[in-house]
């Protein structure tokens, strides 16, 4: 896809009715996107947004001068695509037959324009509302731009099979979990952008995940479809390690954030002096509240490694990746301060517990994930189911 508007250029379309302003900032651009119905209006929409903003031309992430006007609580879908509720769709198969990779396909597609709106919600939900800097806003434009690449390949490979999006069943079961974290940014980034990102999460909705796309990949190419193999293979696979890159990097920024910087640290309704790495009810000892909160230098380290050059494009996947792994390591802390990383993985475990249904499922892909930052220590003790004893 290719931005071929200006900045100052009013855009029509499915979510932009005549009489409207043109969009100003970027969360005004996620809002109109994510009232846009036809998906693939969606994705080319996304896409000049995400281009206008990574390149400058959109001036500002929000205007501080307004309250922004909140999402959508689900944003604008095509009526031509048939909705089920999960326990009624038909099963995918394994690819075994040419029905069986056509369904796989669909819901690829599904799952990506679906990962549209999820990426411009994230930036419309909560980037003015937690204050966040300049780099939170270049990453998701970023993501929200992938995913709708993705979409158009995925939605064109369905019609060069003689399919199109919307001939299949679909179900929204994404945006459920989305709906019960559009209170608590830290609950978005560690369910939707850190767990859906990496592993699958239902037995049949597997369209996604770092975990499973190796597999969805050999399906393809065991079948004879090795254009799509390959498109998963070089586009979308190396991708979404970012996009999982994205979620650990900001969970982790917010939970290292100070308190007096992020008012909503970890839900709306708690109160201001709540900080993430404490038990939900506030209550701590002294030693505890210092050892979360006492790490001034390690923050700014946090905040000023987080430059302006995580914005650049990748050239090629190898710069991808190496740029993935940079990113990451100048928001990892120092082996000096293991307590503060302690803390951030405690909340996560706590988070994904009371909002993910069950223990996370391995196989782990754990190559991919320590790629996308995101080490054993994260995700290996959410694979057990807690048993709590009276």
């Amino acid at each position: 896809m290719e931005a071929t508007a200006d900045a100052g250029q009013h855009v029509v379309g499915s979510g932009s009715p005549e009489g409207q302003g043109s969009p100003k900032t970027l969360v005004d651009w996620a809002l109109q996107i994510l009232s846009t119905a036809d998906p693939d209006e969606k994705a080319r929409l996304g896409d000049l947004a995400a281009s206008l903003w990574l390149r400058g031309d959109i001036p500002l992430p929000y205007d501080p001068s307004f309250p922004a006007r909140p999402p959508p609580d689900r944003p604008a879908r095509s009526a031509e695509v048939r909705l089920l509720p999960p326990s009624r769709m038909p099963k995918l198969g394994k690819g075994g037959s040419a029905q069986s990779r056509l369904a796989m396909l669909h819901s690829l597609a599904h799952t990506e324009s679906w990962a549209v709106d999820l990426s411009w919600d994230i930036v419309a939900r909560f980037g003015a509302q937690m204050r966040m800097p300049r780099e939170f806003f270049d990453d998701f434009a970023r993501v929200a731009q992938d995913e709708g690449r993705h979409y158009v390949v995925l939605s064109a490979r369905l019609r060069e099979l003689g399919s199109h999006y919307g001939a299949l069943p679909a179900h929204d079961g994404l945006w459920d979990s989305a709906m019960s974290t559009a209170h608590s940014l830290l609950a978005r980034l560690a369910v939707e952008h850190c767990v859906h990102e990496s592993l699958e999460w239902s037995a049949d909705y597997k369209a996604r995940g770092l975990d499973v796309l190796p597999t969805t990949i050999s399906r393809f190419r065991a079948g004879g479809d090795e254009q799509t193999a390959k498109l998963l293979e070089d586009i979308i696979y190396p991708e979404e390690v970012t996009h999982c890159a994205a979620g650990v990097r900001w969970f982790r920024y917010l939970c290292l954030r100070p308190c007096s910087d992020n008012p909503i640290s970890y839900s709306v309704p708690l109160p201001e002096s709540h900080c993430p790495g404490l038990p939900e009810d506030g209550s701590a000892d002294d030693k505890t509240v210092k050892e979360v909160r006492d790490e001034p230098t390690s923050v700014q380290q946090v905040e000023d490694e987080l430059t302006p050059e995580t914005s650049q494009d990748f050239s090629s996947h190898d710069n991808m990746t190496q740029q993935v792994k940079d990113g990451l390591a100048k928001c990892k802390l120092s082996d000096s301060v293991d307590k503060d990383e302690a803390a951030v993985i405690q909340t996560f475990h706590r988070i994904v517990r009371e909002y993910f249904r069950g223990p996370l499922k391995p196989p782990f892909n754990t190559e991919a994930r320590k790629a996308a930052g995101f080490e054993p220590a994260w995700y290996e003790p959410l694979a057990v189911k807690e048993v709590h004893l009276e």
